[in-house]
């Protein structure tokens, strides 16, 4: 043992066993304070660090336990125990090896301490060594360094604030194992996890100097309205850019919209709740044919064609208790909606159409004039596929009516009634005023908009001559005008597209983007949503999948028994805050490894601004306090002495805006 190591003695080992140490700890130390070369080190902290020297490594134990026995002469005693006397022992757990001089710390213990070996304190630079933080900063290989300029950094480890039980220790995080698995933030509303977020963002962008991360892409789904205070001052850092986008539900200039045909089919199945066995057939026929109509190719018209010549048929069929002059509005309404060169409604007149009777003058020309039709009808036809071209409500609307003539016409005689809950609830999307971000003109500039164009506003990029350059490394969706309806279906959807973006990147994986999923138990749930969209599933995909991409998810949550056991099992780090109620504690063990009994004890005890880190990105479960956010979120506490205890006559300071539709659990609208 070294000089410096018989220093810094603490005591001695007087039992061992497999899974547990006791130390002793030299007489004559009071209140288990030790003087050693460098400082006073208090050494009784639960979860604290000891060394114990085995040949050339240390045994790294952790403090579990600690003991005191009085062992003062009985003819001495006067009713108080001797501190200075009495025996202290320390409870232990060995939880890894560490090299005395160089080397990095590796879990489990191959070689046990004998008897009375010597029991040491810890250093800093051994608890870097542990966590692998001794190189925060390392020099970046870059290829543009010129001469007697210094080469520029970049972080290996982010510190996100200082130890609770190692004096003056900043707790730091590495990097890639952090920001390179999927993470969780979890607390109780008011235990800071926002602060948290919002400091470990800060201390990211607000690297002094070069290089900075402009690289990084975070999308931060905020449902509260409080990330912008802390975040957006950040724009002010060197090539750090932020944007904010607001979702309020309008359709108001400078608001977010989000063009409906950039819906994929299976996200209307679920916006409309589409019945699989009857509804679902239809609906996907209807947004075939939006598309379908927008082409202009001999296929694509011969296609057309034979849906036109089928309803027009099947029209003039007629459903029971149809009216002859009603049969001749549909047809009329079709051809005039739908005409072709060959098949338009000029033909009506043509064959001697008479529409205040609703019959053909003379009645055999109705024969002819479906013998046109009848031309048009093809035997290898395919259901057209849905491409996502952009149309409008209306258009969708006419389609349905188009799908349930077409399956009426194979002899589906029930369809209509069996797609009336669906066409009803097409129509309510249709009229309600919260939907107004969606409903977009195809004949407006959103119509020219390409997904790639969208999507480069989303992912902070914008195309300039044949390359993509960086314009923003925080992106704020700001979701807090809208209820959670609203935040699944806009979450879900540009979670999906950033997903495939990423998926059909060449090279693969080299853009990184997090997701920051705020109250991630509104929409990432466990049960399905009482509402249409059901965001779960894209995430629980991109748990499973989107490392192999570049794209990972930051869950921010108070309720983790609520959250997806998918999503959750999936995070690779957890900074846990305070937790109190016993299924969400329950929750973290069950999908955890990481974390012991002993560990999880402490969560409901934890302080405001103090959590628990574990995971890949620090090799052993640590409390920290976290670093001031500056500025905070907006998300601080009421002031209720201060608001409640005033003068006579002082105005109320707040502005009440109009209200947000919200949607009742039977689907309709109320304020």
């Amino acid at each position: 043992m070294s000089r410096d190591d018989t220093k810094r003695g603490i005591g001695k080992v007087v039992s061992v066993a497999a899974d547990r140490f006791v130390i002793e700890m030299h007489s004559g130390t009071d209140s288990f304070t030790v003087v050693g070369f460098d400082d006073v080190h208090y050494v009784a902290r639960l979860g604290s660090f000891l060394m114990i020297p085995v040949q050339s490594e240390y045994v790294v134990a952790e403090v579990v336990g600690l003991r005191e026995r009085d062992i003062s002469s009985p003819a001495n005693r006067d009713g108080n125990m001797d501190k200075a006397s009495s025996a202290k022992y320390l409870d232990v757990v060995p939880v890894g090896m560490l090299p005395q001089t160089k080397g990095s710390f590796r879990f489990g213990v191959s070689v046990f301490p004998s008897l009375y070996a010597n029991a040491l304190y810890a250093l800093d630079a051994e608890l870097d060594r542990i966590f692998e933080t001794d190189e925060p900063v390392e020099r970046s290989p870059s290829r543009r360094t010129l001469p007697g300029v210094e080469q520029p950094t970049r972080f290996k480890a982010l510190t996100i604030g200082t130890s609770v039980i190692f004096d003056g220790y900043d707790v730091k995080v590495r990097i890639d194992d952090f920001f390179g698995g999927h993470s969780a933030v979890l607390g109780n509303t008011g235990s800071g996890k926002s602060c948290t977020i919002s400091s470990i963002l800060q201390s990211l962008f607000e690297k002094p100097d070069e290089h900075r991360a402009r690289g990084a892409t975070f999308i931060v789904f905020d449902v509260n309205g409080e990330y912008a205070q802390a975040l957006e001052p950040l724009a002010s850092e060197g090539g750090i850019g932020v944007t904010q986008i607001v979702l309020d539900g309008s359709a108001k200039e400078g608001k977010f919209r989000l063009p409906h045909w950039f819906l994929e089919q299976s996200e209307w199945e679920l916006l409309l709740q589409a019945s699989e066995r009857t509804q679902l057939p239809v609906l996907r026929t209807a947004l075939g044919l939006t598309s379908l109509f927008r082409q202009n190719s001999p296929e694509a018209l011969a296609t057309k064609e034979h849906f036109i010549a089928t309803c027009v048929i099947e029209c003039f069929r007629g459903a029971d208790g149809d009216s002859p002059v009603t049969k001749f509005q549909r047809v009329l309404s079709l051809l005039q909606k739908y005409p072709t060169n060959d098949l338009h409604h000029g033909l009506l007149r043509q064959y001697g159409a008479n529409f205040q009777y609703g019959n053909f003058v003379p009645h055999q020309n109705l024969n002819v004039f479906l013998e046109v039709f009848r031309g048009k009808l093809r035997q290898d036809v395919s259901l057209p596929a849905y491409t996502g071209e952009p149309f409008s409500f209306d258009d969708l609307e006419e389609a349905l009516d188009f799908a349930i003539l077409y399956e009426e016409a194979h002899g589906n005689r029930q369809i209509r009634d069996y797609c009336s809950q669906m066409v009803t609830r097409f129509k309510s999307l249709k009229e309600r005023v919260d939907y107004e971000f969606l409903r977009c003109d195809p004949a407006s500039p959103l119509g020219d908009l390409s997904v790639a164009e969208f999507l480069g506003t989303i992912l902070g990029v914008e195309r300039s001559a044949d390359q993509l350059s960086k314009i923003s490394q925080i992106i704020i969706v700001n979701m807090n005008a809208v209820e959670d309806e609203l935040v699944e279906l806009v979450a879900s959807v540009l979670a999906r597209m950033a997903f495939r973006t990423l998926r059909q990147a060449d090279p693969r994986n080299r853009f990184p983007v997090h997701l920051l999923l705020e109250e991630a138990h509104r929409y990432v749930a466990e049960k399905p949503s009482r509402f249409s969209i059901d965001a779960s599933k894209v995430y629980e995909r991109i748990a499973k999948e989107g490392r192999k991409y570049g794209l990972f998810v930051l869950v921010a949550s108070q309720r983790p028994s609520e959250l997806s056991k998918t999503v959750l099992s999936q995070c690779s780090n957890f900074v846990i805050h305070r937790i109190q109620n016993p299924d969400d504690l329950s929750q973290i063990r069950q999908m955890t490894p990481f974390i012991s009994e002993s560990v999880l004890k402490r969560l409901p005890s934890l302080p405001k601004q103090h959590a628990l880190v574990f995971g890949t990105s620090v090799n052993l479960p640590t409390t920290f306090k976290v670093r001031t956010a500056q500025p905070l979120p907006l998300s601080d506490d009421a002031k209720i002495r201060e608001l409640w205890f005033h003068e006579a006559g002082r105005p109320v300071k707040i502005q009440i805006g109009p209200s947000v539709a919200r949607v009742d659990e039977g689907g309709s609208a109320f304020e």
